[in-house]
């Protein structure tokens, strides 16, 4: 067998599109270097390229003009991914037959590209097009490259890197094993960690690790009845810790060849996995779930017929009933004619990203981050760039609330075995919004009894709400809070005084999350609640519109309340004259009654009272005492 035909077998080492004439000739090799090639090309059949290597690098040694030599070495350490030797072996190649090399401009381009020298590998692969004679198959190869190249010069010079170090660091033997380790999900307050571990390198199962004292503990199989013989895999963990949804593939209750499960913690583990049913499920491939912080928006990759492309990235939405909605498409600003899968979306409820070859990218399965707009449209989506991405096929990643901190798999070459699980920081400019939270227990202010209720957290800028949760069975709740906005916090029980909160969090963040535990105040006389989010202009009495979410909460008590009578008590600091100071208050108080009364309330239910600074709650020495006491309250006359 010749030499030639060599070349031919490994394509992707060396893959002649023609044979020029040329200064080299394949039939004038030393006899002793191409039977060292011979061996060569049998390792790297066997997958041992460094083994071949290491016997191409004698046969050239023996005959320095030995071009399909150094070829086939640039070949195997593409394979391996060690770019630059495969950029200097090629371009050894070049220095003994230039000609002849040209035809190697398109492997030799894919290793330029994957060092990320994008401007050297699209003039390389422009030469390559330039051979007149090439199939159909090496010219869309070598357009498609072309394009890509040109599309990561083009994103360099838009967005360049400046300070920013892409440093990946493996998470360490208390998370990674000899055993693959992928698919990482995140609760809210970043300290507890699932994985999935192909155990034995065929089983999938879950794993979990706790953060304690900053340290990782040692990933464990998660308690319960979750683990089984057959594969589980491809998890979203919600933001609470409380429910686990996941890939299941060939179960027997299956709808397709994989349908996603939802595990439940309980005091015994996790439950046993309950297919979430044909709203989600398809006769296809359904995979890849992510959870919004509420609960409420279930994301996730599918391969039904009523696509796009190959497959593509889906919702279906909790209902009040308890059951979810049919799957929508998130429709073509996400999908397109390719494949999209691996959503994630993060803790702000507003930034998605997901794995695409179909949008324009570096060559594979890039990552792409968009952002949902406040009437719910996604905007336009954007890859994250080089070195997130690279000529390689992207999986996926999860960002923490922070904002910044990403894990994601990968088989770098500290890899402890397959794939392990790697964190590092996000660059500024594709990262979601900070999130902190507020979390608690709802209970009833005379017995202390945990209440089931609705939280709502609204913008107040544009009246949105933007979350909407129900407290578990005891009043436990947790309720994201993306920094850059200003929120009205609202807690809502039949038969109680709905609660107020106020998260000024457009300006400045605090740098803790808050912990919060809401005694709600049964509907009854005297019963009182302050309003904390009814504002106004300083020395005004004219109601901002960020007051509207709040005055309709009011409303809707009123109006479900036929019978109870309540006054508006308007209070102010004591800065300025006392009279002035009385006067401004009623009118404050006034202005919600008579907001109420445009709605409906029959006047005669209302009273409005102001009562200036005689009534202080907190120090007016201080600014943040005197901010309390600038206060709107409701208090129930009579029921």
């Amino acid at each position: 067998m010749g030499i030639k035909q060599f070349c031919t077998i490994l394509a992707l080492f060396i893959a002649p599109v023609f044979v020029s004439a040329q200064q080299y000739d394949p039939a004038k090799v030393n006899k002793k270097a191409a039977a060292l090639y011979e061996k060569a090309i049998n390792k790297a059949q066997d997958d041992d390229f460094k083994g071949g290597i290491e016997l191409l690098k004698e046969a050239v040694k023996i005959d320095p003009r030995f071009l399909d030599g150094y070829l086939s070495i640039a070949g195997m350490y593409g394979e391996m991914k060690d770019y630059q030797n495969a950029i200097d072996y090629y371009l050894k190649a070049k220095a003994v037959d230039a000609d002849y090399f040209k035809d190697y401009n398109l492997p030799y381009s894919i290793n330029l590209a994957g060092k990320g020298l994008f401007a050297e590998a699209l003039t390389a692969v422009t030469e390559f097009l330039t051979i007149t004679n090439l199939n159909a198959k090496s010219r869309s190869a070598g357009e498609f490259r072309q394009k890509s190249y040109q599309f990561a010069v083009d994103y360099a010079k838009q967005k360049p890197l400046s300070e920013y170090k892409f440093q990946p660091q493996n998470m360490g033997d208390s998370i990674n094993s000899i055993y693959s380790e992928y698919f990482p999900a995140l609760t809210i307050d970043g300290n507890e960690l699932v994985i999935t571990r192909r155990v034995k390198h065929y089983n999938e199962d879950f794993f979990g690790s706790r953060r304690i004292g900053g340290q990782w503990s040692k990933a464990l199989p998660l308690p319960g009845d979750i683990n089984t013989d057959a594969n589980e895999g491809a998890q979203t963990i919600s933001q609470d810790g409380q429910w686990l949804i996941f890939t299941g593939c060939n179960f027997r209750d299956g709808f397709g060849s994989c349908d996603l499960y939802i595990s439940y913690l309980t005091l015994d583990g996790w439950s046993a996995p309950t297919n979430l049913g044909p709203r989600i499920n398809s006769g296809g491939w359904d995979s890849a779930p992510t959870l919004s912080p509420d609960k409420r928006d279930l994301y996730f990759a599918s391969s039904r017929n009523d696509g796009y492309g190959g497959s593509d990235i889906y919702v279906s939405h909790y209902l009040p009933n308890g059951q979810w909605s049919m799957a929508e498409n998130l429709g073509p600003e996400v999908n397109t004619a390719g494949d999209e899968s691996c959503p994630f979306i993060h803790a702000d409820n507003q930034t998605l990203y997901f794995t695409s070859n179909g949008h324009l990218g570096y060559g594979g399965d890039d990552l792409f981050v968009i952002k949902k707009g406040p009437n719910k449209t996604w905007g336009k989506a954007t890859n994250l760039g080089f070195p997130i991405n690279t000529i390689e096929n992207e999986g996926s990643l999860i960002i923490a609330a922070d904002g910044k901190t990403t894990y994601y798999a990968s088989d770098r070459s500290d890899s402890k075995g397959g794939l392990d699980i790697y964190t590092f920081e996000l660059r500024d400019d594709i990262r979601p919004a900070r999130t902190l939270w507020v979390k608690g227990k709802v209970f009833d202010k005379k017995t202390s009894k945990g209440l089931p209720s609705a939280i709502e957290l609204t913008d107040l800028a544009s009246q949105e709400v933007v979350s909407k949760v129900q407290t578990d069975e005891t009043g436990n709740y947790l309720v994201t809070l993306p920094i850059g906005k200003d929120y009205a916090f609202n807690v809502n029980r039949k038969g109680y005084l709905f609660y107020s909160e106020n998260f000024p969090l457009s300006q400045k963040a605090p740098d803790s999350t808050y912990h919060i535990d809401i005694p709600l105040q049964p509907l009854e006389a005297n019963a009182s609640i302050v309003l904390k989010n009814i504002f106004f202009d300083s020395k005004e009495f004219s109601l901002k519109p960020e007051s509207t979410s709040e005055l309709d909460k009011l409303f809707v008590l009123l109006r479900d309340n036929a019978t109870i009578k309540v006054q508006i008590s308007g209070h102010t600091d004591n800065i300025g004259k006392a009279e002035d100071n009385l006067l401004l208050s009623q009118n404050r108080a006034q202005a919600v009654v008579k907001y109420l009364v445009g709605k409906g309330i029959n006047q005669a239910r209302l009273t409005a009272k102001g009562l200036g600074a005689t009534q202080p709650i907190a120090d007016n020495n201080t600014e943040e005492g005197r901010a309390q006491n600038r206060r709107t309250e409701m208090k129930v006359i009579s029921f």
